[in-house]
C-alpha cells in the first residue's frame, strides 16, 4: 500500500513499512532426535564438526537450524530411506535407526548459538572429479528471508581443495572461511559468520546461490 487520500480528497502517502520474518519456528517439529548422529551409532570413523553461528556483530544466534548433506563413502548421493524411525502408533519421530548412514542431518543451535554434529569423513560426489570432499550446509535463521547455503571443507586435502572449483575461484581470504580447523583428535571446528564485522576483522562467510 503506497498512499490514501486525505479529507481534501488528495493523495497523502504513506511511510514505508519494514519488512519482517515470521519466526522462526524452527523449534517446533524440524529438529528429530538424532539429528546430530550423521554417523552409525560406534562407527569408527566417526568426525566431530562443530562451531557457532555468529551474527555481524560477532553475536551468537541462539535460535538458528543447520541441515548438513555429504555424499557417502563411496561418493554416491542415495541416502538411506527409511532410516527414521517413528512411533507405529502415535507416528511421533523416535530417530535414526543408529545403522545406516543418511548423509543427512539436522540441527539446531543452544542458546550460546552453538552447534555440533557426528558424521563421517566427507567425500566427494562421484562424478565430480574436480571437487574436494565437502559437507553442504543449508543456514537457516532469524532475519533471513532465506535460507543460506555454504560448504564446509577440510584441512588435510590440499591438493583437491587447490583443485575444487569452488575453493579456487575464490580469493586466499574468502575460500578461508569455508575450511574448517583441526580441534583435536576426529574434531574440527567451523563458524558461520552471517555478516562481516563493521572493522573488517571477521570476514562473512562465503554463500552460494543455486540457479
Amino acid at each position: 500500500m503506497t498512499g490514501t487520500t486525505d479529507r481534501a480528497g488528495q493523495a497523502a502517502p504513506l511511510a514505508v513499512t519494514p519488512s519482517q520474518t515470521v519466526g522462526p519456528f524452527y523449534g517446533y517439529a524440524l529438529p528429530f532426535p538424532g539429528g546430530d548422529h550423521m554417523a552409525p551409532t560406534g562407527h569408527p570413523d566417526t568426525i566431530t564438526v562443530h562451531g557457532t553461528v555468529l551474527d555481524g556483530a560477532g553475536a551468537p544466534v541462539p535460535d538458528a537450524l543447520l541441515e548438513f548433506w555429504q555424499a557417502d563413502p563411496d561418493g554416491s548421493l542415495t541416502g538411506a530411506p527409511g532410516s527414521l524411525r517413528r512411533d507405529p502408533v502415535t507416528g511421533a519421530v523416535l530417530g535414526r535407526n543408529g545403522v545406516d548412514f543418511t548423509g543427512f542431518g539436522r540441527v539446531p543451535t543452544d542458546a550460546d548459538g552453538r552447534y555440533a554434529v557426528r558424521t563421517l569423513p566427507a567425500t566427494a560426489p562421484a562424478g565430480t572429479p574436480d571437487a574436494a570432499p565437502y559437507l553442504a550446509v543449508c543456514v537457516f535463521a532469524r532475519g533471513l528471508l532465506h535460507h543460506l547455503f555454504t560448504r564446509v571443507y577440510f584441512p588435510g586435502n590440499e591438493t583437491a581443495n587447490a583443485a575444487d572449483p569452488l575453493l579456487s575461484s575464490l580469493p586466499a581470504h574468502r575460500a578461508h572461511t569455508l575450511l574448517a580447523r583441526p580441534d583435536g583428535p576426529a574434531r574440527y571446528r567451523f563458524d558461520v559468520r552471517l555478516q562481516a564485522a563493521e572493522d573488517g576483522s571477521t570476514e562473512e562467510t562465503v554463500f552460494l546461490a543455486f540457479r
